[in-house]
């Protein structure tokens, strides 16, 4: 069942995103060649507690960190640790923080100095895979409109998008119903209305869409070693259209 959000509970919820905002940006300013994905999760951690929140993905199902750093092939649930960023590398850092009992989600795919055409182009196709999927979040439209923005921008810049994970509602917990997909025709599945928030996520990979998770039992790779790509925002649906929660834009 779709839970519909207040607009008291909305601005919650954008407290919150503006949290996970600020730690991704602490992140953005740290990140270099050298540096642990350790070092990048125990600042992000400290930004989500000097304001009054929790780390989300902390403890999550055992989850070790309060980050996920994904490198390269690594598609989502990185763990962070000791491994150092190289130049040439991507990294996809997706946060979460949950505050006076609201969640925030958001994940951006950072370029580690200068990196190769094809990585620049993955992380942008990305990223506006992401940007067409929000526009698509209209009041009377499809869930599956906002799937088949995703796909069919990877797809005709030809990308792929993982199918085995998928964004998802979001509120006072960090996946409701109902799920995201980023794929699929348009005109299906639940009618949008206000009220309604989704944390939108495409994962995009240079290669097959196929991916497999490592024996760590957490960090999903593309199955044929190529690279992904991983934007996500808070997002929801008001009386004027779409909202970012997690933007980085001043108010």
């Amino acid at each position: 069942m779709i839970k519909l959000k207040s607009t008291r509970e909305i601005e919650l919820m954008r407290e919150a995103g503006k949290i996970v905002a600020a730690a991704l940006a602490e992140i953005k300013s740290l990140i270099e060649p050298g540096i642990t994905t350790g070092v990048l999760d125990k600042a992000a951690e400290k930004v989500i507690r000097r304001f009054g929140a929790e780390p989300a993905f902390l403890g999550y199902h055992n989850f070790p960190a309060s980050i996920c750093a994904s490198i390269n092939e690594e598609v989502v649930h990185g763990i962070p640790g000791l491994r150092r960023l190289k130049e040439g590398d991507i990294i996809s850092i997706d946060v979460g923080a949950r505050y006076k009992g609201y969640y925030g989600d958001s994940a951006v795919t950072f370029p580690v100095g200068k990196v190769k055409p094809e990585a620049e182009k993955l992380i942008s196709v990305t990223r506006q895979s992401l940007q067409k999927a929000i526009e698509a979040m209209q009041s009377g439209r499809h869930l599956s409109d906002v799937s088949h923005a995703v796909q069919s921008h990877v797809e005709a810049k030809s990308f792929s998008v993982v199918r085995s994970y998928v964004g998802h509602g979001i509120g006072e917990d960090m996946h409701e119903e109902p799920q995201v997909p980023n794929f699929g025709l348009p005109g299906r599945g639940p009618v949008l209305r206000e009220g309604i928030v989704l944390a939108i996520e495409p994962m995009v990979n240079a290669g097959s869409w196929e991916v497999k998770v490592l024996d760590d039992s957490w960090t999903v790779v593309t199955s044929d070693g190529s690279l992904s790509a991983h934007f996500e925002h808070t997002v929801a649906l008001g009386d004027n259209g779409p909202l970012v929660l997690t933007s980085t834009d001043p108010d």
